[in-house]
């Protein structure tokens, strides 16, 4: 499929989409929006394909929505259209996705590397939810997603004032999982990203599934819930390979199944 505001490549077992708005730093546009959602369902359902990285470039991961876009938008056009509901997309994406983030990250650029798995930053990373000098508050879960993540008074601090942050300040509260500097982020990214891939498909994606539980339920649940699916895995082949694999001292030679 040919698309207009992002690119899309294919490396060993790793999915790449990065975000090619340039002129406007990335701004996320309705069009670029359903381009991303395209190319992650095409991933998710590419049994070649391990883990996804979303990257945008060296200026900008996102600088935020695209404001020309809502500026003239009424309560019903947003209503009506139901607005962001597409991002959904992202966070419903099963296999493991991984945010590779340089410079600005900001409105629904910080929304979406919080919609992914993990975020790794590079050390000119800039963080931040702006909203509310424009008016209006963070549309596409930022709220929400930026509490479970930070706490509330930071996430407060950062909706509140529209102040941003850097990569360590947002590794330190618990946004990022590394900070890397600048020319060797997308060399880290895919180390982790190519590592994720090469395990069992099946089991990422269950370890991903109760990881994620955990912000939805109760202690109690979660557990339940974990134990549940780690049961499940003694159904698979991987986990007869993995194991028998480590007591014969050899790698394990995972088939999906």
């Amino acid at each position: 499929m040919a698309y207009e505001t992002i690119l899309v490549d294919t490396k060993g077992k790793v999915g790449v989409i990065t975000l090619n708005r340039p002129k406007v730093l990335n701004a996320l546009s309705l069009d670029l929006s359903g381009e991303l959602c395209a190319a992650l369902a095409d991933f998710d359902a590419d049994e070649k394909v391990g883990c996804i990285v979303i990257t945008g470039s060296e200026k900008a991961f996102a600088a935020g929505a695209d404001i020309t876009e809502m500026q003239t938008m009424t309560y019903m056009d947003a209503y009506g259209s139901d607005f962001g509901a597409n991002w959904d997309q992202v966070s419903k994406t099963r296999k493991p996705v991984i945010a590779a983030v340089s410079g600005y990250a900001l409105g629904g650029g910080c929304e979406l590397a919080m919609m992914c798995d993990m975020v790794f930053a590079s050390d000119t990373a800039k963080f931040g939810q702006p909203e509310i000098t424009l008016g209006v508050m963070p549309g596409l879960g930022g709220t929400q997603r930026l509490t479970r993540f930070v706490g509330k008074s930071k996430a407060m601090d950062l909706c509140l004032t529209g102040r941003m942050m850097d990569a360590e300040e947002a590794e330190r509260a618990g946004l990022v999982a590394r900070v890397v500097a600048g020319d060797k982020l997308m060399d880290e990214v895919m180390e982790a990203a190519d590592k994720i891939a090469s395990f069992s498909l099946p089991i990422l994606m269950m370890t991903k599934e109760a990881v994620n539980r955990s912000y939805e339920t109760t202690l109690t649940e979660g557990v339940r819930f974990e134990r549940r699916l780690f049961q499940s895995m003694f159904a698979t082949e991987d986990q007869s390979e993995g194991m028998t694999a480590f007591v014969e001292k050899r790698k394990a030679n995972f088939q999906n199944k």
